[in-house]
């Protein structure tokens, strides 16, 4: 499990990274490169999954919280990412504009404030419970905060969150892999 866990954050770690790229006018605009887009919070849910059972004995119900905040928040991502590069792209400027300012721009903001809430709230519970690296817990929370918030920041430090969340998910996803499976309760232990 934990493997498989770390496995979906490294793919989670490069889709941040290519979408980034590809954002910034560094890698081209294909159908490739939006069919991935969403993968990221797709992948970024079983990851934060396998740690959250790494830390689930030590979190409390702070991680409980956080964990279940962080998870629904990414799912609202892969939605938004999933409407952004699938739906959006079939509809004219129009329609665009009459759902971003009604039901749907309410619900991008709702996922928006959700998974900010839930990374703040499960970095937290991370960093006390010492069973993830404070850094990398640190690096994924301060590039989610901009990541959270991509149309009320400016895109240069959108990007930069992006960049940077990916970083913490890679290390996160380092210490996945290097965990122990524990006979009691099935989860891991540290080595």
């Amino acid at each position: 499990m934990f493997r498989l866990t770390a496995a979906a954050g490294f793919v989670c770690a490069v889709v941040l990274v290519v979408n980034t790229t590809r954002r910034a006018g560094f890698l081209p605009e294909t159908a490739l490169t939006h069919a991935i887009a969403p993968l990221a919070p797709l992948a970024g849910l079983f990851a934060i999954t396998g740690c959250y059972l790494l830390i689930a004995r030590t979190a409390g119900r702070l991680g409980l919280i956080g964990f279940t905040l962080n998870a629904a928040g990414l799912a609202g991502a892969f939605a938004v990412e999933y409407t952004l590069h699938f739906v959006f792209p079939g509809l004219d400027r129009a329609t665009i504009a009459t759902l971003v300012s009604g039901g749907t721009g309410r619900a991008f903001l709702v996922t928006s404030v959700l998974l900010l809430v839930g990374v703040l709230t499960f970095a937290a519970a991370a960093i006390r419970s010492r069973a993830l690296p404070g850094g990398a817990v640190a690096l994924f929370a301060a590039g989610m905060v901009p990541g959270s918030l991509r149309n009320v920041v400016p895109e240069p430090l959108y990007l930069l969150g992006l960049v940077v969340a990916a970083a913490g998910v890679a290390w996160l996803a380092v210490r996945l892999w290097t965990a122990e499976p524990s006979r009691e309760y099935g989860l891991a232990t540290a080595r």
